[in-house]
């Protein structure tokens, strides 16, 4: 196992595929759609809710990609509403401001 300078245990951070672009990324990276055992579809900040997951590049491109061709539809067997749609361009605008 590697370790850092210090001699204690690197974490390994798990990767993530992007829905909209297919780029792989620490999970870290990216924002998380889930679909809650309840077939609700929400925005998860923290990455632990509950259900099945989705990821999408803090990317105004990946999220125009990931609605044209409905991978987010496609990745929940669900139709995703407007109002997250609306949800991940505003997260993704502010964050675009911030860089």
């Amino acid at each position: 196992m590697p370790e850092n300078i210090q001699g204690g245990k690197t974490k390994k951070l798990p990767q993530r595929k992007c829905v909209g672009c297919g780029t792989i990324k620490n999970k870290n990276e990216f924002i998380r759609v889930v679909r809650s055992p309840e077939d609700e579809i929400s925005i998860d900040e923290k990455g632990k809710k509950s259900g099945r997951g989705a990821y999408l590049c803090k990317d105004p491109e990946c999220l125009k990609k990931a609605v044209k061709s409905k991978r987010l539809d496609r990745a929940f067997k669900i139709k995703v509403s407007e109002e997250i749609f609306e949800e991940l361009v505003a997260m993704i605008n502010i964050g675009t401001d911030k860089q």
